[in-house]
């Protein structure tokens, strides 16, 4: 069993239910959007993130148990997460994801950057809708930030004099803003404690702080490292 596998197993329940959730809450009444979120879903990754809207969730519940509230934070983190990755695709012309063909290199470019504001604007909705203003205010915080982050690396891989600090804003930003408010939306829809969501909030923000060096030091080092 991998890793990813082990921190799952606490959860699997509510990763089953989530998935159900997930693809429901992405259909549209469009034929041409059903069909890229269809295939944007079954060729999904490992989740990571609402993974740990639910492992942080399920540790402050009084009862060892998720909301609805929380599947809907959950949610709305996917969204968002989906909606980037298509739009860095098209960004980057990358023609593929995770070993299949991206969704620019299946339908262009204008139908993928529409697709990923439709994305991004039902996790919104969903929030909106049911009044969930933290997660908002929370998933609101992680995107302006991401935005940061990719214009932040554009201007330096430009110049070319990027600082180690540079560097830590650029990784937090963007790679470690999402996992944050993962985990702080973990925490708000279990029990709005403020002080324990600032504090998984941190939590989150190192975890993916490391995860990202860790990712980069596999793209510029050797096998040795």
């Amino acid at each position: 069993m991998n890793i990813t596998s082990q921190i799952k197993q606490p959860i699997l329940t509510e990763m089953e239910l989530f998935e159900k959730k997930f693809y429901e809450s992405m259909t549209s009444k469009i034929a041409l959007l059903n069909r890229i979120t269809y295939y944007i879903v079954n060729r999904k990754g490992k989740q990571m993130r609402p993974m740990f809207v639910f492992l942080v969730a399920k540790l402050l519940s009084e009862k060892n148990e998720v909301n609805e509230r929380t599947y809907r934070g959950a949610s709305v983190i996917e969204l968002i997460h989906t909606a980037t990755l298509v739009h860095d695709d098209v960004v980057d012309e990358s023609h593929e994801r995770r070993g299949f063909l991206s969704v620019p290199a299946l339908w262009k470019t204008k139908a993928s950057v529409l697709s990923g504001d439709y994305l991004l604007a039902k996790g919104l909705l969903l929030s909106l809708e049911n009044k969930d203003f933290r997660v908002l205010e929370l998933m609101s915080d992680a995107v302006r930030r991401m935005s940061e982050g990719e214009l932040l690396q554009l201007q330096k891989s430009r110049l070319l004099n990027i600082t180690e600090e540079d560097y830590f804003t650029i990784i937090s930003n963007k790679t470690a803003s999402l996992l944050a408010s993962a985990c702080a939306a973990g925490a708000y829809t279990a029990n709005q404690d403020e002080k324990q969501v600032e504090l998984l909030r941190s939590f989150g923000e190192y975890t993916g702080i490391a995860f990202q060096i860790k990712d980069d030091l596999f793209d510029y080092g050797t096998d040795d490292v």
